[in-house]
């Protein structure tokens, strides 16, 4: 029987993303859909033929999986509810704006027992997920450097650009997790963190990882369209290896991921390497990166040079 799943938002990512390849999905059915916005539900409900809820526990009810597209610090709430209701979920990054919402988040999972999958776009590309489970499993690369580089503020008619949040946490947040989703698996999890600023947006990251691993990863959604690039590389006594070419399909990609969290459930699994175990390793790198540029000058370089 196909896992039945309702989507948590109403706006361009949740319907266009979401719901959309969850409605054309063999492996589960989209049955429902809530938002805050009752005529924003309605339509919505409607596009797709579907039950339209603004009471969250009768959505709850009535599925066994949320697909969550909604602002991350409220993804973070609906999450913890839908985790002690005992539905599985699929989420958006960043899990959420804060590492005490994220411990929220993984420990309702583990309580719950439920699945959990984080939607990190570039682990659900073929081709770079083939690269980051060779990468990891050779192991013992020295650093690597790593970016997105995105147009998101300076493309016109980008469906983003008037994101709220995005406005508000720039690329470390909405493109750091991407980055560092390829990076963590490969060279391993993060002990030391400084950072940077650069143009509009831009953020630079400096990462130490456990093993003595370090890495640079460069972040930014106000860089010329023709500038854009995403990629990965890494190197070691293996030599160096590197993010293959790939095209950058969200909804194939979603497709990809709604396929492994209906396997997982199938199953009778809930741990995944993009679970929120991950997403919650990530939250503290990109918190720990806010801190670090909000420390005064003279602790910074104290926590450099120790």
């Amino acid at each position: 029987m196909a896992l039945r799943f309702g989507v948590l938002g109403t706006g361009y990512w949740a319907q266009e993303t979401h719901a959309s390849m969850l409605a054309a999905s063999d492996d589960a059915e989209l049955v429902a859909i809530w938002g805050r916005d009752p005529v924003k539900t309605e339509a919505a409900a409607g596009r797709f033929g579907i039950a339209g809820f603004t009471d969250l526990d009768r959505l709850l009810a009535e599925v066994d999986a949320v697909a969550i597209a909604v602002p991350p610090d409220v993804q973070a709430e609906l999450a913890v509810r839908a985790a002690a209701a005992g539905r599985h979920l699929l989420l958006d990054k960043p899990l959420a704006l804060s590492l005490d919402g994220a411990d929220r988040v993984a420990e309702a999972v583990a309580a719950g027992g439920v699945a959990s999958l984080i939607f990190f776009t570039l682990r659900f590309l073929p081709e770079l997920a083939a690269w980051v489970e060779a990468a990891g499993a050779v192991g013992d690369w020295q650093g690597g450097d790593g970016a997105w580089l995105g147009s998101v503020f300076t493309e016109p008619d980008s469906p983003f650009a008037g994101s709220p949040w995005r406005r508000d946490k720039g690329a470390l947040w909405d493109l750091g997790p991407h980055v560092l989703s390829l990076a963590l698996p490969v060279l391993g999890p993060v002990e030391r963190v400084t950072a940077g600023t650069g143009y509009g947006d831009t953020m630079h990251l400096v990462l130490g990882h456990a093993g003595g691993a370090s890495s640079t990863l460069t972040m930014s959604q106000t860089v010329p369209v023709a500038a854009t690039h995403v990629g990965l590389q890494v190197w070691g006594p293996e030599g160096r290896s590197a993010t293959p070419p790939f095209e950058l399909a969200h909804t194939d990609a979603m497709g990809e991921a709604i396929r492994q969290l209906t396997a997982m459930v199938a199953a009778g699994a809930t741990a995944h390497p993009c679970d929120v175990r991950l997403g919650r390793d990530i939250v503290a790198v990109l918190e720990a990166a806010e801190r670090f540029l909000s420390a005064a000058p003279a602790t910074r370089a104290a926590a450099v040079a120790g």
